[in-house]
């Protein structure tokens, strides 16, 4: 049973999402732009595409997640491969997700535009709004809308959506791409992503459910999230989880006390700027 107030910010939607007769959605497969996927559709059948850029940044299982999620969807899936990682981005500096956003979603639009489509629309949320996020500065200079922030959605009110609409991805874990793991200022390869994917399968093939591995050049420091933690008191599953990740490549494995939570990685940049 949806609540009034959130049925009305989905009907505010679906007409924002019709206005323009099609348009694009920048489909990762997460939560936000697999629901957003989802309302286009619904708002404009056969008008709404997902397009997917295919990078290092992005790992394997989210690209299979994608491509079985728009099967289901019946939404046109468009991917787009981007084999090198462009300097500026792989340098690494705080407006590194600019950047990245600058040089994707550039990519998505020339795509759309190739298709006769004008509108791009991006899966932020209002939630998106807290946190240091440069990469929004980039959405707005290409003009990318935004759809859920333009009907006040916030995360819980899109996950409680999708859980109503069937949708996968409902209680999906937050995500952002493998770049978020490294610290700024320590430079991006294919080989520290690969490093980072493999490292998080294996944790996602031990059960846990929200976490992230950081990579600090030798070290792996393992975030999960608060109420998972526990799991870690048990030597033998430290033993394995810190020799599986070793095998990948890094010297030293460590556990980050407090948990996994959004932005950790920004902690950083409000220390540099006490």
């Amino acid at each position: 049973m949806i609540e009034k107030n959130i049925d009305k910010k989905y009907q505010d939607l679906l007409r924002i999402l019709a206005a323009p007769g099609k348009g694009a959605v920048a489909f990762s497969g997460g939560v936000d732009s697999s629901f957003l996927a989802h309302a286009a559709t619904a708002a404009l059948g056969t008008g709404a595409i997902a397009i997917t850029i295919v990078s290092p940044m992005l790992p394997q299982s989210e690209i299979d997640g994608a491509r079985l999620l728009a099967r289901k969807l019946g939404i046109e899936h468009i991917l787009i491969t981007e084999a090198t990682i462009d300097e500026e981005v792989a340098a690494n500096p705080k407006e590194r997700c600019y950047f990245c956003k600058k040089r994707e979603f550039g990519t998505i639009l020339a795509e759309a535009q190739a298709r006769g489509i004008h509108t791009v629309w991006d899966g932020s949320n209002m939630d998106d709004l807290g946190d240091y996020r440069p990469g929004l500065q980039a959405l707005e200079e290409l003009h990318i809308q935004s759809p859920l922030r333009e009907a006040g959605l916030t995360k819980a009110e899109i996950r409680e959506l999708s859980r109503n609409f069937d949708l996968p991805t409902w209680d999906k874990p937050a995500f952002a791409c493998l770049a978020s793991r490294i610290p700024y200022g320590e430079r991006i390869d294919p080989v520290k992503l690969a490093r980072i994917e493999k490292a998080e399968d294996a944790l996602r093939g031990l059960g846990f459910h929200q976490f992230r591995v950081r990579s600090h050049e030798q070290i792996a420091r393992i975030e999960v999230a608060p109420e998972e933690r526990r799991r870690f008191f048990d030597e033998a599953l430290l033993d394995r989880i810190s020799q599986t990740l070793k095998s990948y490549g890094f010297v030293y494995v460590a556990f980050e006390l407090e948990g996994y939570a959004m932005g950790n990685m920004n902690r950083v940049l409000q220390v540099r700027n006490a």
